[in-house]
């Protein structure tokens, strides 16, 4: 029977499913007794027990932070001629795809944003190459890695099949553009969200137990009581109840004065030792799913003030993009390179892709113009590269590459000084 038909009431059955040994309806009330839950409970947090994991405010943090950094760099296609020069290969087929548009409904940074999530949670990216006449690559259009299935073929070859539309959908491994994540094989990349399940599972108990705390749980702000030989009748609990929560619940009425007669007093509760535990516990379940992404905790909100802020803020991001980020960057390079360029190609023409760290590398502006003025005087930039860099046009003259004066060698200073002395001796 359907879910459709159970919840109609459709062909007299109950909905009765094995539980802990025994039968248990879900429609029979029966089944709230101590320390047990409805089937229908049950089933409703098995289902959402997959995606549950994904809506942790540290998950969906780090892979915010992961994915949309990847996706701002610009991605980048170089040619090195024979002497060695690279310049930015703006006329090959794959920079518009790569740089500016994957697909028709698709920017680059959409579409690099899908994929690095999809190897951060899933340990896979997959996306269906859209060629041309004379295959070349004519749009890349992504896929859900959770519904993929990959397996290999007894000629060797890996088969990619999903259900889209209610139509199964088969492609070969020429036509998947298939980016793996860590500790994984030729097949597939591990899956964050399985390997690491025991992590999720435990920030999730702990973030059940705390929603179950504040919406069924009793934790009153303050205790109104009387004498001990004075014992209060049922309509005057009701009226003292009535009383309070028309005058004094909700933070729009906080601060009004209470008067109180016949003996009452009102005594303030503060936070309990068990439920700071809980807070703390769940700060502790933020930083383990953290440490499985590689992100300092202070870059997605934990941590501690000394960490958040200064020198230490500071040190977060550098360790972040030399640890964190290098290595996806280098895996995405790699994959696309070595599935989308042929070897013959990538020979002749020295045709390479990668990703543009300028713009995460950029600092202030004070540091930003000292790094341009060692790079003009050391000879490496000219005015008008540095100026590009900038988004300032061109100047003349500012394409020639200058360096200081002083710096010549040391042989020719030594020489030039004795050339001196000669030349004022024979004067």
């Amino acid at each position: 029977m359907n879910w459709l038909s159970r919840m109609l009431g459709l062909g007299g059955k109950k909905d009765v499913e094995p539980w802990r040994g025994g039968q248990a309806s879900s429609e029979n009330a029966d089944n709230f007794v101590t320390n047990q839950i409805t089937v229908a409970e049950y089933r409703d947090q098995r289902l959402s027990a997959a995606n549950a994991a994904i809506g942790l405010s540290a998950t969906w943090a780090c892979v915010q932070l992961i994915a949309g950094t990847i996706a701002s760099l610009p991605l980048m296609v170089y040619r090195t001629d024979a002497k060695g020069i690279r310049t930015v290969a703006r006329d090959h087929p794959l920079y518009f795809v790569l740089h500016d548009s994957p697909n028709f409904d698709q920017t680059a940074v959409d579409f690099w944003e899908v994929m690095a999530a999809s190897i951060e949670l899933y340990g896979n990216a997959y996306a269906v190459m859209e060629r041309r006449t004379g295959g070349i690559l004519n749009a890349l259009h992504p896929i859900r890695p959770d519904i993929v299935k990959v397996q290999r073929r007894s000629d060797g070859a890996l088969e990619y099949a999903w259900i889209e539309n209610g139509r199964r959908i088969v492609k070969t491994g020429d036509e998947i553009l298939h980016i793996r994540g860590p500790l994984g094989d030729a097949v597939s990349g591990a899956s964050t969200l399985s390997v690491c399940r025991t992590v999720f599972d435990d920030a999730l108990a702990a973030e059940n137990a705390a929603g179950s705390m504040f919406q069924n749980g009793v934790n009153p702000s303050g205790i109104l009581s009387t004498n001990e030989n004075v014992r209060l009748s049922k309509e005057q609990r009701e009226e003292l109840e009535t009383l309070l929560q028309q005058k004094y619940m909700g933070s729009i009425r906080q601060g009004r004065p209470m008067l109180l007669d016949n003996g009452l007093k009102w005594e303030q509760l503060s936070i309990n030792p068990h439920d700071a535990q809980m807070l703390e516990s769940r700060k502790f379940s933020g930083e383990q799913v953290c440490r499985l992404f590689g992100v300092p905790p202070a870059m997605v909100g934990f941590g501690d003030k000394a960490s958040n802020w200064g020198t230490g803020k500071e040190v977060d991001i550098l360790g972040f993009q030399k640890f964190t980020l290098r290595k996806r960057l280098k895996r995405l390079e790699q994959s696309l390179l070595k599935q989308l360029v042929p070897l013959a190609e990538r020979r002749a023409q020295g045709i390479t892709i990668e990703f543009n760290l300028e713009g995460l590398l950029r600092g202030d502006t004070a540091s930003r113009y000292e790094a341009y003025e060692k790079a003009i005087r050391m000879g490496l930039r000219s005015r008008n590269e540095c100026r590009a860099l900038e988004n300032l046009p061109p100047i003349e003259g500012g394409d020639v590459i200058t360096v200081q004066m002083q710096d010549i060698p040391l042989a020719d200073a030594v020489n030039g000084d004795r050339d001196g002395q000669e030349d004022s001796t024979r004067s």
